[in-house]
């Protein structure tokens, strides 16, 4: 049954984007269903295979060999992971209604740009679903490829100049991210020759140039996590991509860079090297310093989305940070790693949900509007920890540092999150600002609210070991929540503040402007260069012309004298006949 599910999970994302190719040429375009209920139920295989129980398949006839399972990480990995696909897909049958009429009347822009997403959207999932089941180093670098490129489809679908501007960023940063987890998969198998992911964290463990092996999967894996300074595609791209793409990229393709990070770098391993050691040390500052910095900046953006993307940025420098525990002190990581799941699988949903809400307001129910944000604020609050799943998952993660006495790591935390709670407020704020009228379709509030249920009551329904995670004490409910009302007052302080200032607000994308006027400036020369070699190239070619012309004035002289010579031939062969004769009869006469 389970080995059915697996192969129902790998092959129906396929069978989806097939009927869609085969819909798209087949079906006349006025009748065209790009999101079908067959095309929602892509991730529903998926979804029942990670409450299935634990299983592995080895396949040998697959690539170098196949190695997949289900695990006590790879099982609530895969229910949230296929959980969020699923209500985005519904999400985005109500998203596209009225996209999907301007293609049934004819539009060919929007046939094109539907045609495009409904086949490339299972194809994003497939990939997804596929590197958190593999266990070998082929496979899950074959599914975290197919999601990334696949992806591109969900950023640049509007096709607008914003959009393509953060497509080409997304696939720029994906090509440099593929090029270093390239690199150190061939590395790391290389030193250890091993063709699975438990063979290259047992080689980076005993390599000698293991800190370097992790670094290059570490940078790799962190264009997809939003490492800092890698992660000046997400402000891009989120604010152009629909909102059920965002939804998943924010939510789940985001952590698969995670997830990487845990299945590659030996995390809980006493005889961590010192250099790994210091590793995890650069590892734990960077992620904290992408948790403060990305707060800092995203609540000047004025796009909601915007703000939203810095709000992942900076959640995932959190579990960046928890993360690089696993490597400074290994004794924390096999009570730690629960909480982070739970904390990755509360984001997830939480994200997701505050992606589709802001479809939401722009496309308002005929809802009581207090109700309207009162739900939209909801899954904010939760990610902040004062409510719900969120209490639970910061508590998931806190105790075990305060277990082995690292409470300065929970105080920047802590701190961290009063960012969180003010990039939410201002993502609301920002919503409310630019709310419009129009009514949501059903099938896109039905979703958002299930996913706000979702993320509300995340320990309930995914799969994480047995007692691995527990309520929080009484007495630690105030160290939970503080930092909510502390972020929301932050958030009213700072807009006091700058309201005199109407200004523009700083542009999205942050570093990348400063990557792009360093990318141009160092081509000046390249180019200066280029247009020399254009002057030399065009005289060149002037000069050969020249000779060409003189040879061909040449030649045509030449066979001008064809015609004179076939004319007076017969002659010149008496000629030379005699000539010939003369010539032996002299030699005769010698």
């Amino acid at each position: 049954m389970m080995t059915l599910l697996l192969v129902l999970s790998l092959l129906w994302p396929l069978c989806v984007a097939g009927c869609s190719a085969w819909h798209a040429y087949r079906t006349p375009s006025s009748r065209r269903d790009y999101f079908s209920l067959l095309w929602v139920s892509a991730a529903w295989p998926a979804l029942l295979l990670a409450y299935g129980g634990e299983a592995q398949w080895t396949i040998d006839a697959w690539m170098l060999g196949g190695e997949w399972a289900l695990n006590s990480l790879s099982r609530p990995w895969l229910a949230f992971t296929a959980l969020l696909w699923s209500l985005a897909a519904v999400h985005a049958r109500g998203y596209f209604a009225a996209e999907q009429k301007q293609a049934q009347a004819g539009d060919q822009d929007a046939q094109r740009r539907l045609q495009r997403l409904s086949l490339l959207w299972p194809m994003t999932l497939l990939g997804n679903v596929l590197l958190v089941v593999a266990q070998d180093i082929a496979s899950f670098y074959l599914g975290f490829a197919l999601m990334t490129f696949a992806a591109y489809a969900l950023v640049v679908h509007t096709g607008t100049q914003e959009a393509r501007l953060g497509a080409r960023v997304y696939l720029i940063l994906a090509v440099v991210g593929e090029g270093l987890i390239l690199a150190g998969f061939l590395w790391a198998a290389g030193e250890a020759d091993t063709l699975t992911l438990q063979g290259v964290r047992e080689g980076i463990l005993i390599a000698e140039q293991g800190a370097w092996m992790a670094a290059l999967l570490c940078l790799g894996f962190g264009v997809k996590a939003g490492v800092i300074g890698l992660h000046v595609w997400l402000p891009l791209a989120h604010p152009v991509a629909p909102a059920p793409a965002s939804a998943v990229l924010s939510g789940v393709m985001i952590k698969a860079g995670l997830l990487g990070w845990i299945s590659v770098l030996p995390l809980g391993h006493d005889e961590v090297s010192g250099a790994l050691a210091q590793f995890g040390h650069v590892m734990l500052i960077a992620g904290l310093a992408a948790a403060f910095a990305a707060a800092l900046y995203g609540v000047f953006q004025r796009h909601p989305k915007a703000v939203l993307a810095y709000s992942s940025i900076s959640q995932m420098g959190m579990m960046t940070a928890l993360v690089a525990m696993g490597l400074v002190a290994p004794d924390v990581w096999p009570l730690l790693w629960p909480g982070l799941v739970l904390f990755a699988a509360h984001h997830a949903l939480a994200k997701g949900s505050l992606f589709m809400g802001t479809s939401i307001s722009e496309h308002l129910p005929r809802w009581p509007l207090p109700l309207v944000w009162a739900l939209m604020a909801l899954p904010g609050i939760s990610l902040a920890g004062a409510i719900g799943a969120g209490m639970i998952s910061k508590w998931g993660v806190k105790s075990p540092l305060y277990e082995m006495h690292h409470e300065s790591l929970i105080k920047l935390l802590s701190w961290a999150a009063v960012g969180t709670a003010a990039l939410v407020s201002v993502a609301l704020w920002r919503q409310w600002q630019q709310r419009e009228q129009g009514g949501s379709n059903p099938w896109q509030w039905g979703a958002w609210l299930a996913g706000i249920m979702a993320a509300l009551v995340t320990p309930l329904w995914l799969p994480l070991p047995a007692g691995s995670i527990e309520m929080a004490p009484l007495k630690e409910w105030l160290g939970i929540i503080w930092p909510f009302p502390a972020g929301v007052l932050l958030a009213v302080v700072g807009w006091l503040l700058t309201r005199p200032f109407k200004g523009k607000s700083p542009p999205a994308g942050d570093l990348w402007w400063l990557y792009a006027f360093i990318a141009n400036a160092a081509l000046v020369p390249i180019r200066l260069i280029g247009h020399a070699c254009g002057k030399i190239k065009a005289a060149s070619v002037t000069d050969a012309q020249s000779v060409e012309k003189r040879f061909m004035v040449s030649l045509s002289r030449g066979l001008a004298g064809e015609s004179w010579l076939r004319h007076h031939s017969s002659g010149l062969m008496m000629v030379l006949a005699a000539v010939l004769a003369a010539l032996l009869m002299w030699e005769g006469q010698g």
